[in-house]
């Protein structure tokens, strides 16, 4: 039986409960304090038919597990020396998820900057600055579910974008029959998005409604 939190994470298109994650506050509670910020870009991966997805044609190792586990759990996964922040969405089995690529950071900013020893916009305009920035320094949290969790998405703490922008994912393979689907999804004009130009920004109100 799912909580009315995991039903958030499942039972529409992964695309659908992408888009909805915009604007979420995600919060991590780490062993030197609380770090959090809304979420601003993210990316659906549609699992086993979704050419650039970990889970592509029923690919299932012990790394990549996590992602076959109930939705609103955590996969945390290591590209190179850095982390990245997948939510697992759809039911049990269903290897579908989200991957957190941008956050404006609402509390906890000073921790953040002694964590990426800078401040300004690049502080956790990509998923492993994200990461970086709450604190996250390993997989520990990996398959664990998200609810009442040290690491969590308060889905009743939110902004709302008044536009969100959608586009291909990034630091994927473009030649594969997926690698060029619109399916990362960002609110427009936030300077905290990755690869944002200045011109882009809204550097007043950061693209979210009054």
């Amino acid at each position: 039986m799912l909580s009315a939190y995991q039903k958030f994470f499942t039972g529409r298109p992964t695309t659908a409960i992408a888009r909805d994650l915009l604007g979420k506050l995600v919060r991590y509670q780490g062993p030197d304090g609380v770090t959090a910020g809304y979420i601003v870009e993210c990316e659906a991966y549609l699992g086993e038919n979704d050419s650039v997805s970990h889970a592509f044609n029923g690919r299932r190792t012990s790394y990549s597990e996590s992602l076959y586990g109930q939705p609103g759990n955590i996969y945390l996964y290591q590209i190179r020396a850095h982390y990245c922040f997948d939510i697992v969405v759809q039911d049990a089995e269903e290897p579908q998820g989200v991957l957190l690529r941008g956050m404006e950071p609402a509390q906890g900013q000073e921790l953040m900057a002694k964590h990426r020893k800078l401040t300004g916009f690049n502080i956790s305009n990509g998923p492993a600055k994200l990461v970086h920035a709450l604190g996250i320094h390993s997989r520990q949290l990996d398959g664990q579910p998200m609810e009442g969790n040290r690491l969590s998405v308060d889905l009743n703490q939110f902004k709302i974008p008044r536009e969100i922008t959608a586009g291909p994912r990034v630091g994927v393979n473009l030649a594969g029959k997926d690698g060029k689907k619109p399916w990362r999804f960002y609110v427009a004009g936030n300077p905290y998005v990755s690869g944002l130009r200045k011109r882009e920004m809204d550097l007043e109100k950061h693209g979210w409604r009054d």
